[in-house]
């Protein structure tokens, strides 16, 4: 099977979009178990991990199939852009999960808080794959694991480096302006706009960016000015 640059671009882009929007879920896994003994929590993260990719890939296989409906991609696009703007100007988030007194109970409080939690990954991630599901399996079993392990790397990570957080906000209104810009509905708008395709994505993400960073500014003026 001859190598295609555009798979790895496609897997990658899953992975980096997972892993971006994936911090709170691996929090929310953490707390789901943290009553647990040492033996039985690890098995619970390992079973609940499975499970909740298992279900993932499922609803994201449905997500795919539902953006064939009319103006679905266009909406999916504008809510994706809106998901991009809540990641770099988000603060930190209360979680009021109970942990699991049993085994059951934290793999069923994984699944469901990781389904609940996981729909913007979901929708980010099935415009970013453009309905290929082996793609979207691959790259939630690589980033899955990833978030899990590394959890408290990546959040470190994000919070001494917010370029991180800029970047995966680019990378999400990039595919949302690749998701606007596939819907049927709107092929004869794109067509009288020859460059569209080339400058909605910068002018998008151009546009995220800056607001997203001047709210973040005001945001820091009004807690530093108390």
């Amino acid at each position: 099977m001859p190598f295609e640059p555009d798979v790895l671009l496609f897997i990658m882009k899953i992975i980096f979009i997972d892993i971006i929007l994936g911090g709170d879920n691996a929090i929310v896994i953490a707390l789901a178990c943290r009553k647990l003994p040492e033996k039985q929590r690890n098995k619970a993260i390992l079973i609940g991990t499975g499970l909740a990719v298992l279900v993932r890939i499922s609803l994201t296989a449905i997500i795919v199939s539902l953006l064939s409906i009319p103006y679905l991609l266009f909406i999916g696009g504008i809510f994706l852009i809106m998901i991009a703007f809540r990641l770099i100007t988000s603060k930190e988030e209360k979680h009021h999960i109970t942990a699991g007194p049993s085994l059951f109970g934290a793999v069923r409080t994984i699944v469901i808080a990781d389904v609940v939690m996981g729909l913007d990954n979901m929708l980010a991630i099935a415009g970013a794959a453009r309905g290929h599901i082996g793609y979207i399996a691959i790259g939630l079993i690589i980033s899955v694991p990833i978030i899990i392990w590394g959890s408290k790397l990546i959040l470190t990570a994000m919070e001494k480096l917010p370029i991180l957080i800029y970047g995966g906000g680019a990378v999400l209104v990039y595919t949302a302006s690749e998701m606007i810009l596939s819907e049927p509905k709107l092929e004869h708008v794109v067509a009288l706009l020859p460059h569209a395709a080339h400058l909605l994505p910068v002018i998008l993400i151009l546009l995220v960016i800056f607001c997203g960073w001047m709210f973040n500014r005001k945001s820091t003026g009004f807690t530093t000015g108390r």
